[in-house]
């Protein structure tokens, strides 16, 4: 590009700048002037980032970083490429525009960029609701991600919350929570704000409590997101949550009358009733010695409060979740368990394994206490 093109354009958009804005130009000027690139780049990068810079985001990005774009970093390249992209007109204007920004990045040398730019065409096309051609491109940057040793977070953050996103239009939920765990695990969490936290907190909590393939919370259960649901009119949310990881029927009864709060859980409220069930089933053996984990169904109905005639189809249930391993006697109506899904426990759960634990002690120390007494003879010689 001519000197002198750059040198009048990058003067005009000065004087267009906001005035604390105005000193970036000369120090690009400058930079782009020495070729050097590095430091231009950064100083484009934190310009982009101010909002005061929206306006000119795009002008600067058409008329002169696409003149130089070979020569940066190409995941710089498309971070400032997802910035301007923010100011255009609509989304099939930015559609186009990203789709552009693919495409030219689209080499052997910078897959990642591409990936990241590919992941921002995915959300676009979301949004207009076209799911298949958001799927293919989302199948796509999986591909190449699965053929990467390591990849910068920002760009594995940019797939798993766009893929979190279509899986969610889609209600697919076991699929969304999964990646949006993953999302979560790839950012600073300090950089979310409160109602984007307290968003994704509740996304993930329907998603938990209505997939038919989670019945283990654990992971949300201890991410710090989840407390932001804290003394907002969503903190039932989070009470149910660990009800349900607790197999707590009593909380889940109290806190029942918010599920018409949210649609999706009224939507599901006699599926959500099987799963508390099934909790409080391997919550019933969890707490039960190992020696001690055969079950009447009569025991189990207590426990559970499912019909008698019922708890034959929720043990096997259980067990072809593998949420438990065990044997029916259908004849004597007996459940043997020997083994069930271990989960993140509550304190009152914790204080409840204390008590077996000093119980097990008491028991090998009254084991040896009686070996001592009928074999002192024995321990004598």
């Amino acid at each position: 590009m001519d000197p002198e093109v750059v040198s009048n354009f990058l003067s005009e958009q000065r004087e267009n700048a906001p005035e604390d804005l105005q000193q970036h130009f000369l120090t690009i000027e400058d930079y782009w002037d020495r070729k050097l690139w590095h430091q231009l780049t950064e100083v484009l990068v934190g310009f982009f980032n101010s909002a005061a810079s929206a306006q000119q985001r795009l002008p600067l990005f058409r008329h002169f970083i696409l003149s130089f774009a070979e020569k940066i970093n190409q995941l710089k390249f498309v971070s400032l490429g997802l910035l301007a992209a923010t100011q255009c007109s609509d989304d099939q204007e930015r559609l186009s525009f990203l789709s552009d920004l693919a495409t030219k990045v689209n080499k052997p040398g910078s897959q990642d960029a591409y990936v990241y730019a590919l992941a921002a065409v995915s959300d676009v096309k979301l949004r207009l609701q076209d799911f298949p051609a958001a799927r293919k491109d989302l199948d796509t940057a999986e591909s190449i991600l699965d053929n990467f040793d390591s990849v910068e977070t920002e760009v594995h953050a940019a797939f798993y919350r766009t893929n979190a996103s279509y899986y969610q239009a889609k209600a697919e939920f076991g699929s969304y929570y999964k990646n949006a765990l993953l999302y979560l695990a790839c950012i600073d969490l300090k950089t979310l704000t409160l109602e984007d936290a307290q968003s994704r907190a509740y996304d993930l909590s329907i998603a938990a409590l209505v997939s038919d393939s989670i019945y283990n919370f654990g992971e949300l259960l201890l991410h710090p997101t989840l407390d932001s649901l804290n003394n907002t009119q969503h903190s039932w949310l989070r009470d149910l949550l660990f009800a349900f990881n607790r197999g707590d029927l009593n909380a889940y009864n109290v806190l029942e009358v918010n599920i018409a709060k949210a649609p999706l859980l009224n939507e599901h409220k006699a599926f959500l009733w099987q799963k508390i069930s099934l909790s409080a089933l391997t919550e019933a053996v969890f707490r039960r010695p190992p020696h001690d984990r055969a079950m009447t169904f009569k025991t189990i109905s207590q426990e559970t409060k499912v019909q008698p005639n019922e708890i034959e189809i929720l043990i096997m249930k259980a067990l072809s979740l593998g949420l438990l391993k065990g044997s029916i006697d259908q004849v004597a109506e007996i459940a043997r368990i020997n083994w069930v899904q271990p989960k993140v426990l509550d304190m009152k759960q914790i204080d409840n394994m204390r008590v077996r634990l000093k119980d097990w002690d008491s028991s090998v120390n009254n084991l040896g206490n009686w070996i001592e007494g009928v074999g002192k003879d024995v321990w004598a010689a």
